[in-house]
C-alpha cells in the first residue's frame, strides 16, 4: 500500500518537473497539476475498491481494520478532492484573467481603431477642403491671367491706334 503511494507521489513530481521544463505557462502547469491530482484520485478510489471487498475476518466478514482501512482511504479521497478544488479555482482565476486580459486588448484596439477613423475623417475633410481652395485658386488665377491679357490686347490696341493717328498728323 506505501509503495504504490510512493509512486504516485514520485510521478506526480516527475509530472511537474517535467511540466516546468517545457512549458513556462502558468495555466498550463496548472491543469498538470489538476490532471496529477485526479490521476492521484483514480489510484486511491481504486484502493477503497479494493479495501472494500478486504474480508479479514472470520467466516470472510469484514473487520473493524478493515472498516478502519476503508474510512481512511476514502478519507484521503477528500482531502485530495479538496486539493482539486482548490487548484481548480486558482485554474479559473487563471482563466479569469486571461478573459480580463483580452477584453481590455480589445477595448484597447477598438479605441486605437476608433482614434484612427477619426483621424482618417479628418484627414479626408482637410483633403477635400484643400481641393475645394484650389479649383477656387485655379479659378482666380484664370480670370486674372485672362484679364491680364485683355488689358494687354487693349493696350496694344490703343498703341497701333494712336499710332496710326500720329503717322496720319505727320
Amino acid at each position: 500500500m506505501i509503495r504504490p503511494l510512493l509512486l504516485l507521489f514520485c510521478l506526480s513530481i516527475t509530472i511537474n518537473a517535467v511540466a516546468a521544463q517545457s512549458d513556462t505557462s502558468a495555466y498550463q502547469v496548472q491543469r498538470l497539476k489538476i490532471n496529477a491530482l485526479l490521476a492521484e484520485r483514480s489510484a486511491k478510489f481504486g484502493q477503497y475498491d479494493l479495501s472494500l471487498s478486504a474480508r479479514t475476518g472470520i467466516f470472510g466478514l469484514q473487520t473493524k481494520n478493515d472498516l478502519k482501512n476503508s474510512n481512511e482511504i476514502l478519507r484521503g479521497i477528500i482531502l485530495n478532492d479538496n486539493n482539486i478544488f482548490r487548484e481548480l479555482k486558482v485554474l479559473m482565476n487563471y482563466k479569469d484573467q486571461e478573459v480580463q486580459q483580452v477584453q481590455s486588448n480589445a477595448g484597447n484596439t477598438a479605441k486605437r481603431i476608433e482614434s484612427y477613423m477619426l483621424a482618417i475623417k479628418k484627414l479626408q475633410d482637410q483633403n477635400e477642403e484643400l481641393k475645394s481652395k484650389t479649383t477656387t485658386i485655379a479659378a482666380e488665377k484664370n480670370t486674372e491671367t485672362y484679364s491680364i491679357i485683355f488689358l494687354i490686347l487693349i493696350i496694344i490696341t490703343g498703341g497701333i491706334y494712336f499710332y496710326s493717328k500720329l503717322r496720319k498728323k505727320a
